[in-house]
């Protein structure tokens, strides 16, 4: 394997190019790229990625900036929380509605845990794959991306999302197909991290690994076929790819990995939950970069 130890610089690695803006942010209202990694916008609006459901994903969706067009809140709820809730709303004059909970109950799909508030938001906006190397760039980091082959559980993307948020990951990149999206079960089960991470949305996994090794990235595959985790340097430009729940990597992806690592198991139980595993390969690249 070769020398992993360099920052990654724009204009630097296997064939960077010079990105010279201020990346997106899930905040923000305009976009301030066009991902070259695909023809296709890959801007989604899906009609549920247009709410948050649950008192802290709401919180964090103010706290972050994003748009919050309406609050629907359950009659006599204002205890807690729901407090500052109402009273951030009143600061930014956002319409609130009190209802009934059992019409909270009906329109929630988070299968009723909405914790007495839903928020009606502008759609999440996902970014280019060239925002999340400027974030890193921007750091002074090396580029620590998660990218999930496939993730159809909102739980597990969820999870994901929180871990990746608190371990300094740079950003996600999930297919537009044949996984979930940022739905109101997954902004739920992320604690509302999902309003603070780069998130981006492709068409091909395999040829956006491709075009993240043209970048100067190493693309790190979890497998069981796979050298022990602990064993391999991790501090270089990174890609840590996670595959589906039920067949872990794709035959492609697996081929577009430059190595595969694996977490040892003493148990009878075949493999780890996805989001246990990806938790696992993130702090080990954290541990190893803080020289722990």
């Amino acid at each position: 394997m070769k020398d992993n130890n360099k920052y990654f610089k724009p204009g630097g690695g296997r064939g960077g190019k010079d990105m010279d803006k201020k990346p997106y942010r899930p905040g923000n209202r305009t976009r301030k790229y066009k991902d070259r990694f695909s023809a296709e916008d890959d801007r989604n609006n899906e009609g549920d990625e247009s709410r948050i459901e649950g008192r802290n994903p709401v919180l964090e969706a103010f706290r972050s900036g994003r748009t919050i067009d309406k609050l629907l809140i359950a009659k006599g709820s204002r205890e807690g929380s729901i407090l500052q809730i109402r009273r951030m709303a009143k600061e930014e004059g956002i319409v609130v509605q009190e209802v009934d909970r059992r019409r909270l109950d009906e329109i929630s799909m988070t299968g009723g845990a909405h914790q007495g508030v839903i928020a009606f938001v502008t759609p999440y906006s996902y970014v280019g794959v060239e925002d999340i190397l400027k974030e890193a760039a921007e750091r002074e980091e090396p580029p620590l991306i998660m990218v999930l082959d496939e993730i159809t559980d909102p739980h597990n993307l969820g999870s994901i999302i929180r871990t990746a948020e608190c371990s300094g990951v740079h950003g996600i990149i999930i297919p537009k197909r044949r996984a979930v999206g940022l739905s109101p079960g997954v902004i739920k089960a992320s604690a509302g991290a999902a309003e603070f991470m780069l998130i981006s949305k492709v068409t091909n996994i395999a040829a956006t690994l491709d075009r993240l090794k043209e970048n100067g990235l190493w693309i790190a595959g979890a497998h069981v076929e796979g050298e022990l985790y602990t064993s391999q340097d991790l501090k270089g430009p990174l890609a840590l790819v996670i595959g589906s729940e039920g067949k872990g990597l794709g035959r492609l992806v697996k081929e577009k990995c430059d190595f595969l690592v694996k977490i040892p198991k003493k148990g009878r139980i075949t493999s780890l939950n996805a989001s246990v595993a990806a938790g696992v390969l993130m702090y080990e690249v954290t541990r190893q970069r803080s020289g722990g």
